[in-house]
């Protein structure tokens, strides 16, 4: 296994990080403990979670995966083996999206972050987290695949004051570093300057989609990256299973996540599936499973710190922290770059 620097901290982090969005829901406790044993077992250190986990979310199982992450913990007392990572919802303004964290009652504040992370570490069984990130802004803006919505919210919690409840939590060794996921180049520019001109934590890290479907991070968060050190943790790098290519055709395995939640379309539109069979047809005639081409990509790009993959199974686990060994040649990465150029970010 590779390692590479989280942000300006002196956190090495697992160039694969283990995902665990479907413990509690697609897999049980038990499983979840072998994903974890596997992973360990394979070099890899960072367990990233959140309070909202499993997904899709629902009143009845929100928390259970550190919940089983905790017990798992609390069995092999590996804590100081891994770089754990959660994260803290934020308020629920879209209608569709559940409200049940809290009561709704997610703002990015004093009252309700000590809420968050106080039930976390509870589940969890342990004292502190490495690395604690806001799950997405506390105001409206273009997350989860949707356009700036130009909206005026009613009331927002200013950068400034949320950071300042993040460094009481440093302050008081409940939290190592602090990052940011589902942000847009205005956010981070903003948590960047109240970092530095008012003497608050900085952030380590940015947790976004990034993807050969949806690759926007290029487009305006890369440079911070590069400049000033923000790592990326790329999330859904397999578009949801897409670039498997096990979708391809209205194809639906059973089992599979979008086979058994319909509400997940983001990568599932016409465009997507066209860009992904010219990406599964080009791995297979260089030899490569499409997993490891889509993995291997994003394992390669410079401002990712860590490649966030997720199983259902052990064999999908498996390939996927295989995908570590492969490296993509420069012709290879040229074709790459030919068909995201005839339907750039199809998935955005």
């Amino acid at each position: 296994m590779k390692y590479r620097k989280l942000g300006r901290t002196d956190l090495d982090v697992s160039l694969i990080g283990l995902g665990t969005m479907t413990w509690g829901e697609q897999n049980s406790e038990a499983e979840a403990h072998e994903q974890l044993d596997y992973a360990l077992s394979r070099g890899i250190n960072l367990v990233d979670t959140a309070e909202m986990y499993p997904v899709p979310p629902k009143p009845e199982t929100q928390g259970r995966t550190e919940t089983y992450i905790g017990t798992w913990l609390a069995k092999t007392r590996r804590r100081h083996d891994i770089v754990l990572a959660s994260k803290a919802a934020g308020p629920v303004r879209d209608p569709k999206r559940p409200g049940h964290i809290r009561d709704g009652k997610t703002f990015l504040d004093r009252n309700n972050l000590t809420a968050a992370l106080d039930a976390s570490l509870k589940r969890l069984q342990t004292d502190y987290l490495d690395l604690y990130q806001l799950h997405w802004p506390d105001r409206s803006t273009a997350t989860f695949g949707r356009a700036y919505p130009w909206i005026d919210d009613d009331y927002t919690v200013p950068i400034q004051e949320t950071l300042e409840v993040l460094r009481d939590f440093v302050r008081a060794g409940k939290v190592r570093h602090i990052g940011v996921s589902n942000e847009t180049p205005w956010g981070v520019a903003q948590f960047l300057k109240h970092a530095e001109t008012q003497g608050l934590p900085r952030i380590a890290s940015i947790q976004n989609p990034y993807s050969l479907l949806n690759r926007t991070y290029e487009q305006g968060l890369a440079e911070f990256s590069h400049l000033e050190q923000v790592s990326l943790l790329a999330y859904s790098p397999l578009a949801m299973g897409v670039l498997s290519g096990k979708y391809l055709d209205g194809a639906r395995p059973e089992g599979a996540r979008l086979t058994l939640y319909t509400r997940f379309t983001r990568y599932s539109n016409a465009q997507s599936e066209a860009a992904t069979r010219e990406y599964v047809q080009l791995a297979r005639a260089h030899g490569l499973s499409p997993t490891h081409l889509a993995l291997a990509w994003v394992n390669q790009r410079p401002f990712v710190a860590s490649n966030l993959i997720g199983a259902t199974t052990l064999e999908q686990l498996r390939e996927n922290i295989d995908s570590a060994e492969v490296t993509l040649s420069p012709a290879l990465l040229e074709e790459i770059e030919r068909i995201h150029a005839q339907q750039p970010n199809p998935a955005p």
